[in-house]
């Protein structure tokens, strides 16, 4: 989707007010005020509520799918392949921090084709990211007495409970936080050496 300063403001609007008051309570009139622009000038860019909602959840998809790409790319040892991506889902999980929330409050309101779309790109991610597990569980280097999904369902629990306990105002970074996370993770998924 082409960016615009109208589509920027409509989509901050949009998120500010379902955080605040919820999805279904926000009408495309107080998203349209709150962002100064008219509906037709939304409406150029979004057909309805759910295709601002489906928008807000698609900055994180595109970007955290983005990044996985690019340090899979990168190559290296499998296991700090997986911890550069460990690190970066949760420092752009906290970033857009307040997309997800939004999105995992509301995502159920998202109409069945939109729902489909958001299941089919989070699998992509998801299909890749076991990919690097089985092929570190291959190597030796990851422990194969858990199921995958159970380790992979291990770290994401955690990333997607971070709004409920994470403050960026808080003591630790989201560089330090993240670094964590993943460390607590590959101590549980890794084999120890001898």
């Amino acid at each position: 989707m082409k960016t615009t300063h109208v589509a920027d403001a409509v989509l901050q609007a949009a998120l500010d007010l379902f955080s605040t008051q919820g999805y279904a309570t926000t009408s495309v009139q107080q998203i349209v005020e709150a962002a100064g622009v008219t509906k037709g000038a939304m409406y150029h860019y979004f057909q309805s509520k759910d295709d601002l909602l489906f928008a807000i959840y698609d900055r994180i998809l595109t970007l955290q799918k983005q990044h996985l790409d690019e340090i899979v790319a990168a190559g290296g040892e499998t296991v700090a392949v997986i911890r550069a991506v460990c690190v970066d889902v949760v420092e752009t999980s906290i970033d857009l921090m307040p997309e997800g929330t939004v999105f995992f409050r509301s995502m159920h309101m998202l109409s069945p084709a939109r729902n489909l779309e958001v299941t089919r790109r989070r699998r992509e991610y998801h299909d890749e990211f076991a990919a690097l597990i089985a092929r570190a569980q291959a190597e030796g280097t990851v422990r194969t007495d858990v199921p995958r999904p159970v380790l992979i369902a291990h770290f994401y629990s955690d990333v997607h409970y971070l709004s409920y306990w994470y403050s960026p105002s808080g003591p630790e970074s989201k560089s330090e936080v993240a670094h964590q996370l993943a460390d607590l993770f590959l101590r549980s998924i890794t084999v120890e050496d001898g």
